[in-house]
């Protein structure tokens, strides 16, 4: 598979990352500043890699995958070093506030994460594909970071307590944004669905129902190993549960 431009961005934004964290660290005067440049220069790859995917044309699966990975391990690395500076604890209004919002930002990384693999799964990758309040987050999390990790005052203003105010903005829209790809993919999470598998009556049935995307996700696993798992069940002690469907219902 030939590697594109874009493509080549969001492997030098994901190389950046060990020089920024060596940067950060750096017992120079102008470390922060060094550190700062970098970060922002991520951010401005994250912007150009999708410019030019557009552009050129060269949208792929694996760039599509990768980026949103790439900005997530550049962000989390980010906030862990900023909650884990002594300095920065001692600038912002309250250290319990500021690090519980580090908390909101990278738990709902995760999620979205994880909400895009199973969506994935299930071939419905699309329903949370970026949104714009997705990317409003995103611009105001680089810039809050960055004027944390710069610290000191510029133009007389205090860069750190701007950046802390922002990052609360930022995690606001964090939140926002959950809800609203969670409620994109509510349909396809199966979750309320009527039209759930009827139990057959008999041995050791199913007693619960199954949302619908589980159902499925359950049976492509399964479908992978039939022929191991039909001679596990006939050797099997432990009961097996059948599921049938009504007539005409889709698998």
């Amino acid at each position: 598979m030939p590697i594109t431009t874009p493509t080549w961005l969001t492997l030098v934004r994901i190389g950046l990352i060990p020089v920024f964290v060596l940067a950060y660290y750096l017992p120079f005067t102008w470390a922060k500043a060094v550190s700062t440049a970098l970060f922002i220069l991520a951010g401005v790859t994250d912007w150009l890699d999708g410019y030019l995917a557009r552009r050129l044309d060269q949208q792929s699966e694996f760039g599509a995958f990768l980026d949103p990975v790439a900005d997530k391990l550049m962000v989390t690395t980010a906030l862990v070093l900023l909650v884990s500076d002594d300095t920065i604890q001692g600038l912002v209004i309250s250290q319990i506030v500021f690090t519980v919002v580090v908390a909101i930002i990278i738990g709902r990384e995760i999620v979205i994460s994880a909400l895009r693999e199973w969506m994935a799964e299930l071939g419905r990758r699309a329903s949370v594909a970026v949104s714009v309040i997705g990317k409003f987050k995103t611009i105001a999390q680089i810039v809050a970071i960055s004027m944390l990790i710069y610290q000191a005052p510029l133009f007389g203003i205090s860069m750190g307590l701007l950046g802390e105010i922002l990052l609360y903005v930022a995690a606001a829209l964090t939140i926002w944004s959950m809800f609203v790809y969670l409620r994109a993919a509510w349909s396809s999470l199966g979750v309320g669905d009527s039209s759930q598998p009827q139990v057959v009556p008999g041995d050791h049935r199913l007693q619960s129902p199954v949302p619908a995307g589980i159902a499925q996700l359950v049976e492509h696993n399964l479908a992978k190993v039939g022929v191991a798992s039909s001679s596990l069940v006939s050797r099997s002690r432990f009961p097996v549960v059948f599921v049938s469907y009504p007539a005409g219902m889709s698998r």
